[in-house]
């Protein structure tokens, strides 16, 4: 079943790249691994997946070495200083930074690990009290303050937008996401490249392509709804 949703994925993807006049290779597939079992990471493996986003430091770390290593591992989820250095040799990028602090902190683990980690600034372009992500009016001055630390190199823009019944009702915000980095790449930031638009789930994936999205992270569409019970 896992490869059947994932191949149904692509297919889409490549549906709507059309539909828009975009290459299907822009446009990069996360499967959202969290509370998934190693076995189910392994189904989607064989389908060709190669990219996965956990949400939790630990998972990642119980899954890594279970897990071929090739798989470039995201971590999308809300991430605590005290973590970084579990996951700093293991992650291929962290989509999640909305603090200076925890910008130093990735460098500081960077420069441990003697490599540079690709980072996205998480926006929080609704403006929800319950998001993480710095503010869209913020951001251009927050990149500023962390894009010369050592051992990082910001790549771009993540957001997770509002949860709605109409995939239509978060166009707004992939398309303010968009425009803010055209902004930022105008400004022509040291250190600073906007390539990656990391936005829509298994719910919004189809708009948010449409809008410029060149990554996307999508779990219950490829895996099933989660079972928050389950140990990997």
């Amino acid at each position: 079943m896992i490869n059947e949703n994932y191949e149904k994925v692509l297919n889409t993807i490549n549906d709507v790249c059309k539909k828009c006049n975009r290459l299907t290779d822009d446009v990069s597939l996360i499967a959202v691994s969290k509370t998934k079992p190693v076995s189910a990471l392994f189904e989607a493996y064989e389908a060709g997946a190669r990219d996965f986003g956990e949400n939790k430091v630990q998972e990642l770390v119980d899954k890594y070495d279970k897990l071929p290593p090739d798989i470039r591992w995201h971590m999308i989820g809300h991430l605590q200083t005290n973590k970084v250095k579990y996951i700093a040799d293991k992650v291929y990028m962290i989509h999640s930074v909305d603090s200076v602090k925890l910008a130093e902190e990735i460098s500081k683990q960077a420069v441990k690990a003697k490599r540079i980690i690709p980072v996205l600034i998480e926006v929080n372009i609704a403006g929800e009290d319950s998001k993480f992500g710095i503010a869209k009016d913020e951001c251009i001055d927050f990149i500023q303050s962390v894009n010369q630390l050592p051992g990082i190199a910001v790549k771009g823009l993540m957001t997770v937008p509002p949860f709605v019944e109409n995939a239509e009702d978060n166009r707004q915000y992939f398309k303010a996401l968009k425009q803010l980095s055209v902004d930022i790449m105008q400004k022509n930031i040291d250190n600073v490249c906007m390539d990656f638009l990391s936005m829509g789930m298994s719910g919004d994936y189809t708009v948010a392509i449409e809008e410029g999205a060149n990554i996307i992270r999508v779990g219950t569409s490829i895996f099933g709804e989660r079972d928050y019970f389950v140990k990997a």
